[in-house]
């Protein structure tokens, strides 16, 4: 069988969504490509077996998510940014658990101060999240970014953060939907054959599949919150699921 090429969500330490969709999908972890979309922490509580199971994948392009950059920035400084009150309690508790120390952590008003320290994480991780590319771009001019990107720009013009943040790209071809515009009206610098981003979760919109207007394809189907996980076959648009999160985390969503 002929290798393929996959593209994963926003994974958010859904550990036991992902092993799913990765069976679902029948991934060939020596053979096939996978682009995972970024956002591997901060969400449930596991993100140590995320990445492991992401490092087996042999042919593995990881993109770098906002997610990702905070946890990164962790790991180089040893400051706990206060943007871990998005979801950063689930990062620190996976972590925590494959410590050798009694780990601890509680909560402040800017984020949550804990016993985690940049030296408990494994350096084959901390090398993943150096790793990863703000973008990546195929042979076949499809792009791959967390984000998005300004469509008024060259592409490598950017600024590095924006990859990670725009939503703008998103959020611009959907109100060019709801208007019934032609597409012409929907300008853009770069001349991408397909565009997959993550990060702006559909599930906004009450949907839990992923989405395409134009040629841009969304697969941030709300796994970082009650939604699901999603892998698809970049050739054939095919896509595989997870079962709902609320469904394989029910803890999670206890009163």
């Amino acid at each position: 069988m002929s290798s393929r090429t996959y593209v994963i969500g926003d994974i958010h330490g859904g550990f036991k969504a992902l092993n799913q969709c990765l069976q679902r999908a029948d991934i060939d972890y020596k053979n096939d490509t996978v682009i995972q979309l970024g956002d591997v922490v901060d969400g449930y509580g596991e993100v140590f077996e995320c990445v492991e199971e992401l490092l087996k994948i042999k042919n593995l392009i990881a993109i770098k998510g906002n997610h990702d950059e905070w946890f990164n920035e962790f790991l180089q400084t040893d400051f706990h940014p206060g943007f871990w009150n998005y979801g950063g309690k689930g990062t620190i508790i996976s972590y925590l658990k494959h410590t050798q120390k009694n780990g601890v952590y509680f909560p402040t008003n800017t984020g949550f101060k804990t016993s985690l320290t940049s030296s408990d994480i494994p350096a084959s991780h901390k090398k993943f999240f150096r790793k990863q590319r703000p973008f990546f771009i195929d042979r076949n001019k499809r792009c791959f970014v967390h984000g998005g990107f300004d469509r008024s720009l060259p592409f490598r013009k950017q600024e590095a953060n924006v990859y990670c943040w725009d939503r703008n790209l998103w959020l611009d071809a959907v109100a060019w939907k709801e208007s019934n515009g032609g597409e012409n009206d929907f300008k853009i610098r770069t001349n991408f054959s397909d565009i997959f981003i993550g990060h702006t979760p559909l599930t906004h919109w009450g949907c839990d599949k992923p989405s395409t207007i134009l040629n841009i394809t969304n697969l941030d189907t709300g796994a970082g919150h009650s939604g699901r996980l999603t892998i698809m076959d970049v050739e054939s648009k095919e896509f595989w699921q997870s079962d709902s999160m609320d469904t394989l985390y029910p803890e999670n969503f206890r009163d």
